[in-house]
Order: structure tokens, then sequence, then C-alpha cells
């Protein structure tokens, strides 16, 4: 499963879906999704990500297909900032 960013309709709130990698051995966060939220200031800016949770699969499925049918956009403008490992 790869990573998904949202973007709404104003251009100032984001959304990542990616996979919850969890060193936990609970079973149920093995099928999980990390979402992580924030704000976009800038366009040119890093985005300010504000908080995160981690939802089961079908919950994420919820919140995305809810989340498109409100007008939000798949977006890659910020994939630069979440693929660098600090």
């Amino acid at each position: 499963m790869e990573k998904f960013t949202l973007i709404n309709k104003g251009r100032s709130r984001i959304k990542v879906f990616e996979p919850f990698d969890g060193s936990s051995k609970n079973t149920f966060m093995i099928n999980a999704i990390l979402i992580s939220y924030g704000c976009v200031f800038k366009r040119s800016s890093k985005p300010v990500m504000k908080g995160s949770r981690v939802e089961s699969i079908e919950e994420a499925r919820k919140e995305y297909k809810k989340l498109l049918e409100e007008g939000w956009e798949k977006t890659f403008r910020f994939n630069s900032f979440f693929n660098k490992k600090w």
C-alpha cells in the first residue's frame, strides 16, 4: 500500500493516509492506517502537521471516501516533504 495525500478545496488543509508501521505486536495494529493532518499556509512551504491517529483500514477507507465526496483532491505536491527521513 502506498501513501496518499488529500488537500481540501481551499488548499489550506491536508490529510496523509499511509500504512501504519508500528513496532507493536498487537494484531489490531497490523491492518491499520496512520492518518496525519495539517495546515498549509503557503504553497511553497512545508505544511504544518497538527497531529495523527491510527485507524483500521475500513475506517480509513470510509474517511477517505467521505473527503473525496466533500471535494478534497488527491495531490502529489507535498510528497517531497514527507519522503525525507530525518
